[in-house]
C-alpha cells in the first residue's frame, strides 16, 4: 500500500487481490468506523441497515477505484431496481444468511475482469453487522474465488461460510 491506497497491478491473481484488499480494509476499517460512529448510531435509527451503506461508502469506494486504475472492470451492468452501495456493491449479488441478529453476515460478489475482459476470478466483500444497532462487530472480510458464474459463486460462499 502506498498512502493508505491499496496497489494493483494487472498481472495480479484473484489470490493476491484479496490478500492487499484486505491488509487495506484491516488497517482503515477500525479507524473509520470510530469517527464515524455516533453519526452511524443516530442514522441507523431512521434508516436502520442502510446506515451500513454510508459506512461502506466511504471504506470500500477506494478499492475499486484502484482495481479500475489497474485495468481491471469490477462492476456489471446495473439493471434499473438494482440497488449499488460503495460504488460497486449490488444488492441482487448478495447473500445473507448467516449469524445472529447482533451479528449478521451479508456477502457480496463482484466478478473481475482483465483488460483482456476475460474474468480471473470473483472478490467476495462479507460486511457483518448488527440488526439491532449500529455495530459492525468484526472487520469486513475479502475473499476470492476463482469461479465467475453465480452459481459456483453461490456455491464457494456456502463452502465458505459453512467450514468457517
Amino acid at each position: 500500500m502506498e498512502n493508505g491506497f491499496p496497489i494493483f497491478r494487472q498481472d495480479m491473481s484473484i489470490e493476491e487481490i484479496s490478500e492487499v484488499a484486505n491488509k487495506y480494509v484491516a488497517s482503515e476499517w477500525r479507524p473509520l468506523y470510530e469517527s464515524m460512529h455516533e453519526q452511524l448510531t443516530a442514522a441507523f435509527i431512521e434508516i436502520e441497515d442502510a446506515a451500513y451503506g454510508l459506512y461502506l461508502d466511504r471504506l470500500l469506494p477506494v478499492l475499486f477505484e484502484q482495481l479500475e486504475d489497474a485495468d481491471f472492470s469490477v462492476m456489471e451492468k446495473t439493471e434499473e431496481n438494482d440497488f449499488v452501495i460503495a460504488k460497486c456493491l449490488i444488492f441482487r449479488n448478495s447473500i445473507e444468511k448467516w449469524g445472529t441478529e447482533d451479528n449478521r453476515s451479508r456477502i457480496f460478489w463482484n466478478v473481475i475482469y482483465n483488460k483482456q475482459g476475460d474474468p480471473i476470478g470473483t472478490l467476495l466483500t462479507e460486511i457483518p453487522h448488527s440488526h439491532l444497532k449500529f455495530d459492525i462487530p468484526s472487520a469486513p472480510v475479502i475473499y476470492s474465488l476463482r469461479e465467475s458464474l453465480k452459481e459456483g459463486i453461490v456455491q464457494g460462499i456456502r463452502r465458505i461460510k459453512e467450514s468457517g
